[in-house]
């Protein structure tokens, strides 16, 4: 058994080829007879569609359109069990048919206690157990 093996063509190569398939082909098509000039139709003047205020219109609904926020990203500190805390109002909010993030969660409470007023803000903080600021050491 013989086997054959192909040779790759590079790309200047592939493009002649095909230049001269496409020359060959366009002399084989017959010559229009001579006695008769080719006429072309009139060109009619292209009328533009009033898609002008439409434009317009989609510009008007993109300058209505409320900037985004711009996010921060921090980190904190907080006792173990007020941490396990989140994650049982999360398994509370899947108990009623909605997920939710812990940021969420977070982002509701400074909501909840930007209403209060200073009186009622002073005794929840109050109620919080002292927590020292900074990283947690590593037990090793």
């Amino acid at each position: 058994m013989v086997t054959q093996t192909r040779t790759r063509r590079t790309a200047p190569q592939v493009a002649a080829k095909k230049t001269t398939t496409r020359t060959a082909t366009a002399k084989k098509t017959p010559l229009k007879a001579a006695g008769k000039p080719a006429v072309k139709p009139a060109v009619k003047p292209a009328v533009k569609p009033a898609a002008k205020p439409a434009v317009k219109a989609a510009e008007k609904v993109k300058a209505e359109k409320p900037k985004k926020a711009k996010l921060v990203r921090d980190s904190f500190t907080m006792p173990e069990s007020e941490y396990a805390l989140l994650a049982q109002l999360k398994k509370a909010c899947l108990g009623a048919g909605f997920e939710i993030k812990k940021s969420e969660l977070l982002r509701i409470g400074v909501a909840q206690l930007a209403s209060l007023d200073a009186k009622k803000l002073k005794a929840a903080q109050a109620a919080l157990m002292p927590v020292k600021a900074g990283r947690p050491t590593k037990h090793k």
